[in-house]
């Protein structure tokens, strides 16, 4: 707690609703501890000073009558952020700019530095106000409550050889996130104090504790396997399997000695990457001192399929130690803007040693202005971080992406896992133009374990029109054809629906309606019944389904590899016997033009792979090609020449370059489908809910991603309902009744222009 300072006149931070001054918070205690909240934050990357001050100066403002009179019902507004901008710009110069970035920004959001803004006044604009003019005049008594430095070190930063204006944009996000968290929670805990309430953060067991837990269920799940006496040739392939898996976790285990900075596992599809990293994460972060483990996978349908098995094996510790997140809280829609009603919907800090996120979330965050999407981002300082998938980065943002991962190696300790059974070739010695350089593999002999978990046979055979489709769907009693739209999936399924045991999946079923057709369709390939199904490419993130023979329309190689995991995934017949068929769709379901430019890619790495198009070899041939035909098109959007561009004066566009950071282009929005009772319950609460964060996680099953245009358009009509609109605005909608949501495509809505969005979804 800060000293009793005695003065005139007593400046607050926060009120208490009728309540006397005792129970206010001054303005000296609030400025005093996110100073030092900030500064804690800011220690793991040795910026703690800088923290500190930006903290303290963040609601210098407040130090006047006219916030006084806010505090105590005047209507006008006061801005009070502008004021700690222009004494941090004035007094500390270049870092002081970076600092004021913070602070003018802690409410409305960073501003771009200069130009234009969109509904935000830039930080030029900002820093040109005039005290007693445009903005309150503060009180000398300011000076005696809060003591700054003369002079602030630079940040001990190393920045990026070819990206050094990079370095400085990131490293003022990650203080802005230090600031934000840091007056979030403050404000969290003064408003727990008034209500009696009991502060629920932290207690979270530590990486060490989970360690021991999660080593215990995997020496517990290695005994049950010895003790199987396999007796048929499939048994004994499994076992061998098993076998490797343990020997590929056990290697990886014994790298997790080498420094911090940039990993890549790269593992076939069925070898275990998924305990092997996490394994060779908890190790790594105990050698080094690292406090938590971030996984960030490519789809939020399998988001909660991963954080099962990992709550699983860490068992009891499991509640309090694995946090969810793939969707963020938008404090901009809420309709009550009180500090205390914002911090009670707050989104999640990431302040549990294991997050789950999505790569949409956990990348997006980095490239964001606003306070609700940065405030994480200290926590992911000191971190491992395991990217799945890797290769499904997207490619008109690949290189702001990378400039990212090298950041968070370089400058904020933490390393960085690169996981995935098609590596991608953005590696300098793959002659990647300004690549990763001494990247390090984790998994021993790449080419040799594909070779020893070989599972199929892959062959492009052509072109095939949906009547040959048709013909194998007759043919073979159990089937997966794989399509690259819902249409063409939707239109396939009507022309076989006829025949025995036919399943169609796609994301317009909610998860827990997938859910329950994937387990019909796994109780059918386990008994040896017919089983023909058809999908989109949500069939192949980790949907653990075992196939004899798979389909996929031509897209990348990538794709065709994930999708070959869904052929022959125990391992029980041989490859010869196991194939993946790759073929050409007739004219009418052409593939978009980026999916287009993978196809023809693939087929060129088909001319020189043909004998084993699934080897490390030809999955580097084949991204070795995208990205030469991609080119500049690898940052579409000229986000790094952005920072470039604003290195000489530091007037970064932040706002701008948020808005452009998006990783999926077409804004979706979640409806949630009352698909059965427990929907039901959950939506009814949500209707008389404060807080979020758990509801939404419980909901996240029932929920579908739709266009905001055919949101819009569902609205009109009266088919589905805004929930509890007064305290959360337009952000939660749910589907009114079931009947335009069918048991063999989800949601359906007859829309020209839904359907033509339909065609370009993958």
């Amino acid at each position: 707690m800060s000293e009793t300072i005695n003065t005139t006149v007593i400046y607050y931070a926060h009120s208490a609703a009728n309540q006397s001054y005792e129970y206010w918070q001054t303005l000296h205690n609030h400025s005093y501890n996110v100073g030092e909240i900030a500064a804690g934050f800011a220690r793991f990357f040795a910026a703690g000073e800088i923290a500190r001050c930006t903290g303290q100066l963040h609601d210098v403002g407040k130090y006047s009558p006219e916030f006084n009179q806010r505090l105590h019902g005047a209507e006008k507004r006061v801005d009070h952020a502008t004021a700690g901008a222009k004494l941090a710009a004035e007094k500390w110069g270049l870092i002081g700019k970076l600092m004021a970035f913070c602070i003018a920004g802690h409410h409305a959001g960073l501003a771009n530095g200069a130009g234009e803004g969109d509904n935000r006044r830039t930080l030029q604009a900002r820093l040109a106000l005039q005290f007693g003019h445009d903005i309150p005049k503060l009180d000398a008594v300011w000076q005696q409550e809060i003591h700054l430095p003369g002079e602030l070190a630079p940040p001990p930063l190393k920045p990026s050889a070819t990206q050094p204006a990079f370095s400085l944009a990131f490293f003022t996000r990650m203080l802005y996130s230090c600031l934000v968290d840091a007056d979030f929670l403050d404000t969290e805990a003064f408003y727990h104090r008034l209500e009696n309430q009991a502060n629920q953060r932290g207690d979270a067991p530590d990486l060490a504790e989970l360690q021991q837990a999660f080593n215990a269920y995997l020496a517990a799940f290695r005994q049950r396997v010895t003790e199987i006496k396999a007796k048929t040739e499939a048994e004994k392939r499994k076992a061998a399997v098993n076998r490797l898996r343990s020997e590929v976790l056990d290697y990886a285990v014994e790298q997790a000695a080498l420094p911090k900075g940039l990993f890549t596992l790269t593992v076939p599809t069925g070898g275990g990457k998924t305990f092997t990293s996490m394994a060779f994460a908890l190790e790594h972060a105990k050698r080094y001192g690292m406090r938590r483990v971030i996984y960030v996978i490519p789809f939020t349908s399998i988001i909660e399929q991963n954080a099962a098995e990992f709550r699983k094996a860490f068992g009891d510790l499991s509640e309090a130690a694995v946090l969810e997140h793939h969707s963020t809280f938008d404090d901009e829609k809420l309709h009550q803007k009180t500090s205390k009603d914002k911090l009670r919907l707050a989104s999640e800090n990431w302040d549990m040693p294991i997050v789950v996120t999505t790569a949409v979330q956990f990348f997006e965050s980095l490239f964001a202005d606003r306070s609700s999407r940065c405030r994480k981002l200290h926590n992911i300082s000191g971190s491992v971080i395991i990217l799945d998938e890797a290769q499904m980065l997207p490619l008109d943002l690949l290189r702001p992406i990378m400039a990212a991962i090298d950041e968070l190696a370089r400058n904020y300790h933490c390393s960085v896992v690169m996981c995935t059974a098609t590596q991608p070739a953005i590696h300098a010695s793959h002659g990647f133009y300004q690549g990763f350089d001494d990247v390090r593999e984790i998994a021993p002999n790449p080419e040799q374990l594909f070779e020893q978990l070989r599972r199929t046979t892959v062959k492009h055979i052509g072109t095939q029109t949906d009547s040959d489709l048709l013909e194998k769907l007759t043919a073979q009693p159990q089937m997966l054809i794989i399509v690259n739209n819902r249409r063409h999936a939707r239109t396939l399924y009507d022309s076989a629906k006829h025949l025995e045991g036919v399943f169609h999946l796609t994301t317009l079923m909610c998860a827990k309606h997938r859910s329950q057709k994937l387990d019909e369709i796994r109780q059918k390939l386990q008994a040896g019944e017919p089983c023909r199904v058809i999908a989109t490419s949500l069939i192949e993130a980790g949907v653990d389904v075992d196939f004899p023979l798979v389909m996929r329309a031509e897209a990348g190689l990538d794709s065709v590899a994930q999708a070959a995991g869904r052929c022959n995934r125990e391992g029980k017949r041989l490859p010869e016997a196991s194939m993946v068929w790759i073929f050409k769709p007739e004219d009418q379901w052409q593939a978009p033009s980026e999916l287009g430019l993978l196809a023809a890619s693939m087929r060129s790495t088909v001319r020189h792979h043909a004998a084993d198009l699934l080897s490390p070899a030809a999955i580097s041939t084949y991204f070795t090609s995208v990205y030469d035909i991609k080119g500049d098109e690898l940052d579409k959007k000229k986000i790094l020449d952005s920072h470039h561009k604003a290195g000489s004066t530091l007037d970064f566009p932040f706002q701008t370059i948020a808005q452009q950071f998006r990783m999926i282009e077409n804004h979706m929005q979640p409806l949630i489908v009352p698909f059965n009772q427990e929907a039901e319950t959950l939506i009814e609460s949500l209707h008389h809910a404060d807080q979020v964060g758990g509801l939404l996680r419980q909901l996240q099953p029932y929920t579908v991603q739709i266009p905001e245009s055919v949101l819009a358009k569902l609205y009109q009509a009266g088919r589905i309902e805004v929930i509890n609109q007064d305290k959360f605005g337009k952000q939660f909608y749910n589907l009114i009744g079931l009947d335009l949501y069918d048991d063999v495509a989800g949601l359906s809505w007859e829309d020209v222009d839904f359907i033509k969005m339909e065609n370009s979804v993958i």
